[in-house]
């Protein structure tokens, strides 16, 4: 039988040296003066669209449709800027990942998808820079939803539209390396893995 196969991407697939969090401070700074945005806001696991909310919220902002689409775009803007630099700790392709690929995606009984808390253009930013966004046809994401637990029906309802299938919730395999990313597996009765390659 057939498994979409979902993969997390920060701490999972890559690590970008925080980049992801560089270019939302920029965003803060350049959309509306803050700096430091994400300073005490916990990322780990979590959405995009929800960490925005919140960070947001405590700087005492409300996060309606107008400014949620100015600070991604602003978010992307920089992301592509901030991934090219050197950063801090780890900017790698996780151990294992570049052969693990190639082998899932040779496969007739598996299909490959992205389950990340990314927004989409910032999940093509970064797997475009370490040459891993091909191996992927379709996924969810951050902007999808603000809670994570939400995400895998968007992820079948994709990998359907985009020709690879119909796949029951039993035939998803979550892969993360948060909490998270295995509470959004259990949400709907698919497998969760866990992975301890992240913080």
């Amino acid at each position: 039988m057939s498994k979409l196969v979902l993969f997390d991407i920060d701490g999972t697939l890559v690590l970008t040296g925080g980049a992801g969090i560089r270019a939302m401070n920029r965003a803060g700074e350049s959309v509306l003066g803050l700096t430091n945005l994400l300073n005490g806001v916990p990322v780990a696991g979590r959405t995009d669209w929800i960490i925005l909310h919140d960070a947001l919220k405590k700087a005492g902002h409300d996060l309606d449709e107008d400014l949620f689409e100015r600070m991604r775009e602003a978010h992307h803007e920089f992301l592509r800027e901030e991934i090219l630099l050197p950063g801090d700790g780890v900017k790698d392709v996780m151990p294992g990942i570049r052969e693990l690929l190639p082998l899932l995606q040779s496969r007739d009984d598996i299909a490959l998808g992205l389950l990340t808390g990314n927004f989409e253009d910032a999940a093509r930013i970064k797997l475009g820079h370490f040459d891993l966004w091909d191996y992927f046809r379709c996924g969810a994401f951050g902007d999808d939803a603000a809670d994570r637990n939400a995400l895998v029906p968007f992820a079948v309802d994709r990998a359907r539209a985009c020709g690879l299938g119909d796949f029951d919730y039993a035939d998803v395999v979550v892969i993360g390396d948060t909490p998270s990313d295995v509470a959004c597996a259990n949400a709907v009765g698919a497998v969760p893995v866990a992975v301890a390659t992240g913080t």
